[in-house]
């Protein structure tokens, strides 16, 4: 990538940023497993980020407790710009959900490291919220991040999961995270889940 030589000249904590932001854009070549809606292909990380921020504005309403809009739209912006080094692990791929955790760590201590040293705590905290699913914030957040899969398959005839033969009890297992954020959510989730995926 060529480096204009403008950025030289510029304060050191604006070329830190300018790194990160330049940084995150190879989060659109991570391709993930679901399809777009139309099936016309993968979506990648970033389109999934900035969906789920859509979610979030639109669907806030629905959260199970009080939400501050703000903080829940980063912790869903900033969760998965660890995949630029970690990859996209399929949820239902128990191997590879064993490795994630280490994996993403280090790719939070590198990726948000290259920030000025106070973004560089603020985001890697509002990472760690995310992962762990202790507040309200991170629990919706947890939940839309569940929920647009499970639309995305149920909008393709379940055509992701069909490909990696899982199982209607995987999904329904896998994805009851989602009520930990929001009860509305789970119940349209697990109906049209149990639609998608009848039982034999």
């Amino acid at each position: 990538m060529k480096t204009p030589t403008y950025l030289s000249e510029c304060p050191a904590e604006l070329r830190q940023q300018l790194a990160f932001v330049l940084e995150i854009d190879r989060l659109k070549s991570v391709i993930r497993r679901s399809y777009l809606a139309d099936e016309s292909r993968h979506e990648n990380s970033a389109e999934h980020s900035w969906h789920l921020a859509m979610i979030v504005l639109v669907l806030y309403g629905y959260a199970s407790e009080t939400i501050d809009l703000l903080k829940t739209l980063q912790l869903v912006l900033l969760h998965d710009v660890v995949e630029i080094d970690a990859g996209d692990a399929f949820v239902y791929d128990e191997d590879a959900q064993q490795r994630r955790a280490q994996l993403e760590r280090a790719a939070a201590v590198r990726i948000f490291g290259l920030l000025p040293s106070q973004q560089e705590e603020e985001f890697h905290r509002l990472w760690s919220e995310f992962e762990e699913h202790q507040t309200p914030k991170a629990r919706f957040a947890a939940a839309v991040d569940r929920l647009m899969p499970v639309l995305h398959n149920c909008f393709t005839d379940g055509r992701s999961w069909k490909e990696h033969q899982v199982t209607r009890d995987q999904v329904i297992n896998k994805n009851q995270v989602i009520a930990d954020g929001s009860q509305a959510l789970w119940s349209l989730a697990k109906a049209l889940i149990e639609e998608t995926l009848p039982e034999p």
